[in-house]
């Protein structure tokens, strides 16, 4: 009795310490995460702790950030938002088609945000009137909002060109150091903080989410409350899109992709519980700097970009398990003023968190590990390669003489190259040659990209390698606009661009390396379709994205030598497989059962030649004939059972291993504007069309030599 007389006396019943109420869900911890991620990856790379590395991670942090601010709200009463992504879509083609039309861009703007409160109220009235669960709900308009996005620009349209004052709230710096969307968000997150933690509204939320059909014996509209929190909710959705188009310069309906399940852990990782009741907005700020740290961590330790996924969803896991745990523990029965300071519940949350703790240590730890035997394996490699090439007495006008020969190994060049889409099989076999060509030149080469062509996160990467202070970035551009203006900064920032496969503006890279022109693949791959149907009939084209500006191209290409050429031969569709195999599979078996008298389809991505030849196999279908873009190691059973006919590519080892020659020749300054021609190594002597370097024709594989090639 005198230990408890004692306390109370310490501490007035009910009034919880300061500490206790600012950090009330122990978010103290975030900030030791935030700590050890700071000295490990500052010893890990030493632009890690500067100001501009700093700046970066707020600047990656905006869109993400306002989705998780408004997600803070909507979890607290116990509810849950999934299609905060798509609506991040719809907006931005919202905007994007209103500029269009004529309107004014920030009134484009406004209206944006407008739809997205609109949508957060529809969500509302679902939940609250005709009682529909909120993971239902949002759950149907995950799919419809990013379908009604792909509708109004049937797939394939995206906006571009918007003026420079708008693209300034997205790329420009503020005294030529502080980001302007960074300002943006960092005053709405202090309005919505005051909004959260200060207000009657705030208060309500926590109370609907302890217990809902308390709140209403209380005196709550829990309708109300509800329906305002979800119309936030989607606002702060709708200026991410905003924010996002500003960025990236472009409108497109696959805007946002994905962005949902990294604000949702951020938010749970803050330590609002998935359950509801309780949640700080500056829990979710910190919860999202620890995730947005350990990308551009990873990203400047030269790591592959899925670890940050694996590790996010570690988190995310381990974060929920957390929430599970503490509300059971809460809802034991207790006194209200008990339960606040039952012992038992502060020892569970801590050991849940200390869980996550070590989650995320032990990512990194195993990160720091593979670093280092990473940095041992690459001196060894780049020591054996300076010495062969020593020894090799090369003559100077073979191209022998290499940019790591002619300096230590301590000073190396660093190549960073980044593909459309890293799981793609024609990416992968560029690789194979960029790694013999990085061997030779004993040159450091990054590899990176997202698993699926994604503007917005390689940006990110290239961010990161702007940061890193990489000697030449070389980039495949899944949106021109969008990397257009991030490569812009690093030539500002000295380092040296190219491009490859595919082109950014001219403004942006410094030479294109072009494995054959958009005109001479279309006309090679329409005159192969026309020959394969005899020149009359009806053909489908299979591409990878709707959006993808470079098969766009060669799309119309096709249909413009079509047209010409072959005027007996008819469009029937053209249908994207997302660069999969087993959806091109199912588009094809589609297309020949919604056409059947197509006579040929022509599939312009290397991985939905061998889908489109596995649905005719099925199918049946050898009335169909198929060629397209790939590579033979994919398509050789099915040329050799005559379910493909030829396959239009050039050798994709040698468009990756000249990236790399060119990029080492560009920093040495060995290759020069102006220049007519470039020694290329094993390539020997390339030909320079203006700023263009010229692979080679496409070549046509068949039964009678696919057996030669091997990539």
């Amino acid at each position: 009795m005198v230990d408890k007389t004692s306390a109370s006396a310490a501490t007035p019943p009910g009034r919880p310490s300061a500490f206790a109420r600012w950090l009330p869900n122990a978010e103290w911890v975030l900030l030791l995460v935030l700590l050890a991620e700071a000295v490990g990856f500052g010893l890990a790379h030493p632009r890690f702790l500067t100001l501009d590395n700093g700046f970066e991670i707020a600047r990656l942090a905006a869109e993400v950030g306002l989705l998780a601010f408004g997600l803070t709200f909507v979890i607290k009463t116990g509810g849950i938002d999934l299609s905060v992504g798509s609506m991040m879509g719809l907006t931005a083609v919202t905007l994007g088609g209103a500029w269009s039309l004529g309107l004014p861009i920030w009134l484009a703007a406004l209206l944006a945000v407008a739809l997205g409160g609109a949508g957060g109220a529809l969500h509302g009235l679902l939940i609250t009137r005709l009682r529909v669960p909120p993971l239902i709900v949002t759950l149907g308009t995950f799919s419809l909002y990013r379908g009604l996005a792909e509708a109004l620009t049937g797939g394939s349209v995206s906006y571009t060109g918007f003026p420079a004052s708008f693209l300034a709230l997205g790329q420009s710096y503020l005294a030529g150091w502080l980001p302007v969307q960074l300002v943006v968000v960092g005053l709405l997150f202090m309005l919505l903080w005051v909004l959260l933690q200060r207000t009657v509204f705030g208060r309500e939320l926590g109370v609907i989410g302890h217990n809902p059909g308390g709140a209403r014996f209380a005196g709550v509209s829990v309708a109300s409350v509800t329906t305002r929190a979800y119309v936030l909710c989607g606002a702060c959705a709708a200026l991410a899109g905003v924010i996002y188009v500003s960025r990236i310069g472009q409108a497109k309906a696959d805007a946002g992709l994905g962005y949902e399940l990294t604000a949702i852990a951020a938010v749970v990782l803050g330590g609002t519980s998935i359950n509801g009741g309780r949640g700080t907005l500056h829990g979710t700020l910190l919860g999202l700097l620890c995730l947005i740290v350990l990308q551009n961590g990873l990203r400047l330790a030269g790591q592959p970009s899925e670890i940050a996924g694996l590790l996010t969803g570690a988190v995310l896991i381990v974060a929920i398990t957390a929430s599970r745990f503490l509300f059971q523990s809460s809802a034991r029965p207790a006194a209200a003023d008990e339960s606040l300071s039952n012992p038992d519940e502060l020892t569970m949350k801590n050991s849940q968190l200390a869980l996550l703790i070590a989650a995320i240590l032990g990512g990194a730890a195993l990160i720091a590990v593979s670093n280092v035997f990473l940095a041992r394996s690459v001196t060894e490699a780049g020591s054996a390669a300076v010495q062969s090439a020593r020894s090799a007495s090369l003559p100077a006008s073979a191209g022998a003489t290499s940019v790591a020969a002619a300096k230590p190994p301590a000073v190396r060049t660093v190549v960073a190259l980044t593909p459309k889409a890293k799981a793609d099989p024609y990416f992968v076999s560029c690789k194979q040659g960029a790694d013999a060509a990085a061997a030779e030149l004993g040159v450091d080469l990054l590899w990176d990209a997202p698993t699926d062509p994604d503007p917005a996160k390689q940006t990110e990467i290239v961010e990161a390698w702007i940061t890193r202070g990489v000697d030449v970035i070389a980039a495949s551009c899944a949106s021109p606009e969008a990397l257009s203006s991030v490569l812009r900064k690093a030539q500002e920032r000295g380092i040296k661009v190219i491009s490859w496969d595919a082109d950014a503006k001219s403004d942006a890279r410094g030479f294109f390396v072009n494995q054959a022109t958009a005109e001479g693949i279309g006309s090679t791959l329409a005159d192969e379709g026309a020959r394969l149907a005899g020149g009359k009939g009806r053909y489908a084209i299979i591409t990878a994205s709707l959006t993808d500006s470079n098969q766009n191209e060669w799309i119309k290409f096709i249909k413009a030598r079509m047209a010409a050429a072959y005027p007996g031969m008819e469009l029937a569709a053209v249908q994207p497989s997302d660069g999969q195999r087993d959806k091109a599979m199912t588009e094809a078996r589609n297309i020949v059962r919604a056409y059947p008298d197509v006579k040929v389809i022509i599939a312009v991505a290397a991985p939905a030649v061998p889908g489109a030849a596995e649905a005719l196999k099925q199918e049946n279908r050898r009335d169909v004939k198929l060629t397209g873009l790939s590579v033979p190691s994919l398509c050789k059973s099915y040329v050799h059972d005559d379910w493909i006919q030829s396959i239009v590519l050039w050798n994709t080892q040698d468009l990756g291993y000249l990236t790399v020659r060119a990029s080492a020749a560009v920093q040495d300054g060995t290759l020069k504007p102006g220049a007519t021609s470039f020694s290329a190594g094993r390539l020997g002597s390339l030909k320079v069309e203006g700023d263009q370097i010229l692979l080679g024709k496409p070549f046509i594989f068949n039964a009678a030599n696919i057996d030669g090639f091997n990539f």
